[in-house]
């Protein structure tokens, strides 16, 4: 297929991969210029309450069976990785989302190209993936060098804090997708849903803690399948069977996430 125009020569349209890319290669352009304006809420963050709770607070904390028998940095250091994923995973999902709708009107200067609704999402996810990837890296690194790290296990753990993070944002890209106005919306998202994600998804202490009745809420947060499989490779111990469990709830909520958005971004951009 090809698209032509009087006195032009005809080109060939881009086909989906590489649509997709060229929306990677447009946020990655913009990214390399402005990259300065993510460190607080990319690296900065996490590493505060690695260092504040981790070793700060984690110093008070006697190894036990609590902590698998761990330092409590050790036995922190993994479950954040996958919590700090998923917040900036929400984080990246929403307002920049809204406005490549509707302030900046991103997305409609680029589907007036041969470029899709569906081919902008996907480039959005993926390039949504690689941030996530190279801020597991970079909190990998740090962590390491702060010694909270049991040992190099843990990159083990980055393709499954990635895989969480993704579960998290592909539901949200697909709700920002339906936001017509900046009010309140983003706000719910954060208070009742990432902060209690956050808290009560094992991150700082095992969920058994939890009263019984708020148990079974806990099992379907994401964030607490991550630290299972986040916690389980870098540490040990991660039985077969309640990993396999813990991907495919994973998998299965970034699938639907993606299948609502894609519907939600060609209802709005191709109608």
């Amino acid at each position: 297929m090809t698209a032509t125009t009087a006195g032009t020569t005809a080109r060939p349209l881009p086909g989906p991969l590489r649509s997709a890319l060229l929306v990677v290669e447009g946020n990655w352009t913009w990214y390399r210029r402005n990259w300065r304006s993510t460190i607080i809420s990319t690296l900065l963050q996490p590493v505060l309450f690695l260092v504040a709770l981790g070793i700060g607070f984690g110093s008070q904390v006697q190894p036990g069976e609590a902590t698998l028998g761990l330092p409590y940095v050790e036995y922190l250091a993994p479950a954040l990785l996958a919590a700090t994923l998923m917040q900036t995973a929400v984080g990246e999902s929403t307002y920049p989302v809204l406005s490549g709708f509707k302030w900046q009107r991103v997305y409609w200067a680029i589907i007036s190209t041969p470029i899709g609704a569906a081919q902008v999402l996907y480039g959005q996810l993926a390039w949504l993936a690689a941030r996530l990837l190279f801020t597991a890296l970079a909190f990998t690194a740090v962590a390491a060098a702060l010694g909270a790290v049991a040992g190099p296990a843990i990159l083990v753990a980055v393709p499954f804090a990635l895989l969480t993070g993704m579960a998290c944002a592909a539901p949200v890209i697909a709700y920002a997708a339906t936001i017509e106005s900046e009010g309140q919306q983003f706000n719910v998202v954060f208070r009742f849903v990432v902060m209690p994600m956050m808290l009560f998804s094992g991150t700082f202490f095992p969920v058994e803690q939890l009263p019984g009745w708020v148990q079974p809420l806990v099992w379907v947060s994401p964030v607490w399948h991550g630290t299972e499989l986040c916690r389980g490779v870098a540490l040990g111990g991660l039985d077969p069977l309640p990993a396999l469990g813990h991907t495919a709830f994973l998998l299965v909520l970034l699938v639907v996430g993606a299948v609502w958005a894609r519907r939600n971004f060609v209802r709005r951009l191709e109608v």
